[in-house]
């Protein structure tokens, strides 16, 4: 699963590196290396302009993680629904619709993962991890986006839409299955455009493409078990830990 990620990544440099035609700078938010459910993140995504154009504008938004259907009678359900299984994301309910036709990327540094170390007693410890590409660029992680309205607000109050997302899971790689046994979703940059395309709709296609790349792309290293409070923030949550911290710490 992903419940937590680091996002440092100048909004400037993933319009450059996605292709972006269409963002507001006044939306930037801050970098963040301890980004949880609830928080706003950065989402590339394609919406057909209101102007008559048939053509979708790929465009840079900050939504929401924690995705709530349509048809949600809260935004509540945000924080249970972070991720969404691969496997079943074509026919799950809360997934379908947005699947269909409100697909995204969401550009990140890496994420966090954490491991049981077993032995000693009471409570095991959880070992946290972090996960990131090897070659140092961002993970373009694959995600759902959908619409709710606040209902108790008129439908042309700017605060009762809320604009939410979700990450899509996978079974684990061999290098993070000892880990944990699922992991993120993130594609290569031959994938963007069938991915983000909201003209594609057909269940079968869509499936096809949901497929991660080869092993051999990421790399993960223990940092320390300050990420675990989400009041921390800053560059040294991704510190790889020596040999010496995790004998102090375990």
């Amino acid at each position: 699963m992903c419940g937590r990620f680091a996002s440092t990544t100048t909004p400037e440099d993933i319009v450059g590196m996605f292709g972006v035609r269409q963002w507001d700078p006044a939306a930037a938010i801050a970098p963040s290396w301890n980004v949880a459910p609830t928080d706003p993140a950065y989402a590339v995504l394609e919406r057909t302009p209101r102007d008559g154009s048939r053509q979708p504008v790929r465009q840079l938004r900050v939504l929401r993680w924690g995705l709530v259907p349509a048809w949600a009678r809260s935004p509540e359900t945000a924080v249970k629904m972070i991720n969404a299984r691969a496997d079943t994301v074509h026919e799950k309910p809360a997934y379908r619709q947005a699947f269909a036709a409100r697909r995204c990327l969401l550009p990140v540094d890496g994420y966090y993962e954490w491991q049981t170390v077993p032995g000693g007693l009471g409570r095991p410890p959880r070992q946290p991890y972090f996960v990131s590409r090897a070659d140092g660029t961002p993970l373009a992680l694959a995600g759902l986006y959908e619409f709710w309205r606040d209902r108790t607000r008129p439908a042309d109050d700017p605060l009762a839409w809320r604009v939410t997302c979700t990450v899509v899971t996978t079974g684990a790689e061999p290098l993070l299955a000892p880990i944990h046994e699922r992991m993120p979703l993130f594609l290569d940059p031959g994938a963007f455009d069938a991915w983000l395309d909201p003209g594609l709709t057909d269940p079968d296609a869509l499936r096809g493409l949901l497929v991660p790349p080869p092993p051999g792309a990421l790399r993960v290293h223990p940092v320390g078990a300050a990420v675990g409070n989400i009041r921390n923030n800053g560059p040294d949550l991704v510190r790889e830990l020596t040999e010496d911290d995790r004998t102090t710490l375990f």
